[in-house]
């Protein structure tokens, strides 16, 4: 059984950490919607943690396997040409732009953790509120920036909005790429941001947990997850990137709504 749900979450996280549809909200819900929480809380140990750290090793694993050689040019300009380059610039920037999610995730995810992250009317809230937000934005926003041409005030402001994704719901891919879209980034540029901007986050994410994965990583529940997660994550980029291309958000936004929708009327339905 525990196999199964690695799988499952594997699959949902792969989706909701690079689609605009937040992966901790889901991941989440899925648990509370299928009660799978107590038969995770029956094994013991740090299997829950083992499990999330799993997950999160999965996607970073994806974004850095696509993003290889972004990062690559991206790196090296960084460190020997500074600013002087587009790519020495971008890496510069990215670093700066993680720096305020990062500080707010310091300050206040374990309070967040403790009170609401878990609540699933707060996680209906935000996907629908940010659900809206996107649709909007997204429709009214020209499309005349590309990736190349992001300015540092840009890549701050997207920094700034990445660290309202402790919210549940929000989505830090959604927060991201909406603010992108409303800063006049292309769709495809805004994606791509986003996931150049996440390998950071996702990174801290993973190794803060170091010594579990060094204790997990040959257990079968470790690596299901990770693969899992790794594999449906790379298709997930791939396939959003190629879909941004001529279609926009809108299908993300309705989802969210929807699934904000039935997140409530299961809620009462079960009497909370």
């Amino acid at each position: 059984m525990l196999l199964f749900i690695a799988i499952v979450l594997g699959i949902v996280q792969g989706l909701g950490e690079f689609l605009p549809i937040s992966s901790s909200a889901h991941l989440i819900i899925v648990r509370w919607l299928f009660g799978w929480d107590p038969i995770i809380a029956q094994v013991g140990g740090n299997i829950d943690i083992a499990l999330d750290v799993a997950l999160h090793v999965g996607t970073l694993l994806a974004v850095l396997i696509y993003f290889f050689q972004d990062w690559l040019e991206l790196v090296i300009n960084g460190l020997t040409k500074g600013l002087k380059s587009k790519e020495g610039r971008m890496f510069w920037y990215l670093v700066l732009a993680t720096i305020p999610g990062g500080v707010a995730g310091l300050l206040f995810e374990s309070v967040i953790d403790k009170y609401i992250r878990s609540e699933p009317l707060i996680i209906a809230g935000g996907l629908a509120v940010m659900g809206i937000v996107l649709y909007y934005v997204d429709k009214n926003s020209p499309q005349r920036i590309k990736f190349e041409n992001i300015t540092f005030k840009q890549t701050m402001l997207i920094g700034f909005a990445q660290a309202l994704a402790l919210i549940p719901g929000v989505s830090r891919s959604g927060i991201t790429m909406t603010t992108g879209r409303w800063l006049g980034l292309s769709r495809e540029a805004s994606a791509k941001f986003s996931f150049l901007l996440a390998t950071p986050i996702i990174a801290g994410a993973a190794l803060k947990h170091t010594p579990d994965i060094i204790h997990n990583v040959t257990s079968p529940l470790f690596m299901v997850g990770t693969i899992t997660s790794a594999i449906v994550g790379l298709l997930c980029i791939s396939l959003l990137l190629k879909y941004l291309q001529r279609n926009n958000f809108a299908i993300f936004a309705v989802y969210r709504i929807l699934l904000a929708v039935v997140i409530v009327c299961v809620y009462f339905v079960r009497g909370a």
